[in-house]
């Protein structure tokens, strides 16, 4: 049976520091993997070819390209695991390609429907919960950042004064992020609100940090009201954002912006001007059109 073989595999990755997600990815791979090879019959690792791999990849439970790509990626991380441990000869994963997936036009919110959304959230400013979520929208519209970024956010990482915050991106990474001076000014009264110096920023009715499940009820809330028939979720805002920000700041500082993961773009944002980047967050399109 392989279930010894992938325990110890995944006790590994923990040790190996991988992320809390990739390794549930990584779990449900094998998961599916140890029962094809039980279909099969394998026992053993010595005993795995590689088109037992091909066709586990590509047929196995007739997986979506998407499902493709995460048994892909977790077949060249156990075999190369398995290689190192001695339990084969060489890493026959490697030779499975990664599927082509088709890249498609992402929605985004028009200028006019997130200026609908910003005066919507300004007009119920008046409460802390009103405010809270005027300034999670526009960190996402403005900022593109994630649903766990912005979840994750504390009251500490925000420097209003410097119009700074830092924040956590996916793979564990931390960076620095330049807030426009709209964001700074209300994140200034909200956090006066708060009357916390430090702990989570956004918080729910019940003072528990806020979770993507309450934010996707204050997005349905306010679809409903203005009508947008467009499905509101993080993911479109950060769309939304770069695609906006490429108009006036161009494809760099849109990248630097979003926080893209990639090497080869990350060494290029290392080397950005700050001063080129403070000019970009005053011709932000929002800065100059949002007028509630």
């Amino acid at each position: 049976m392989l279930k010894k073989y992938t325990t110890d595999f995944l006790a590994y990755c923990k040790v190996a520091d991988f992320s809390a997600k990739s390794i549930e990815s990584l779990a449900t791979s094998l998961r599916e993997f140890t029962a094809y090879a039980a279909s099969m019959r394998i026992d053993s690792p010595a005993d795995i070819t590689y088109g037992h791999l091909s066709d586990f990849v590509a047929d196995f439970n007739e997986p979506s390209i998407h499902k493709k790509k995460a048994r892909v990626w977790c077949l060249h991380q156990f075999f190369h695991f398995l290689t190192v441990t001695g339990h084969v000869k060489d890493n026959i994963a490697l030779g499975l390609p990664y599927p082509k997936i088709e890249k498609t036009v992402p929605y985004f919110l028009t200028i006019e429907e997130f200026n609908r959304l910003i005066k919507f959230f300004w007009r119920k400013a008046d409460s802390t919960n009103g405010l809270r979520n005027l300034v999670m929208i526009l960190m996402l519209g403005l900022l593109g950042l994630r649903t766990g970024t912005l979840i994750a956010l504390d009251v500490e990482h925000i420097d209003y004064e410097a119009g700074l915050a830092w924040i956590k991106e996916k793979g564990r990474r931390q960076r620095q992020i330049v807030l426009p001076e709209l964001l700074t000014d209300l994140l200034e009264i909200y956090i006066d609100r708060l009357h916390l110096a430090n702990g989570p920023l956004f918080l729910s009715t019940r003072k528990k940090r806020i979770s993507p499940r309450n934010l996707q009820d204050i997005f349905r809330t306010a679809a409903d009201s203005l009508g947008i028939d467009k499905c509101l979720h993080a993911r479109l805002f950060r769309h939304t954002a770069a695609t906006h920000l490429n108009k006036v700041a161009g494809t760099t500082i849109t990248q630097a912006v979003l926080g893209h993961e990639r090497r080869h773009n990350t060494l290029k944002y290392a080397h950005l001007n700050p001063d080129q980047y403070a000019v970009y967050m005053q011709r932000h399109p929002f800065m100059r059109e949002v007028q509630p």
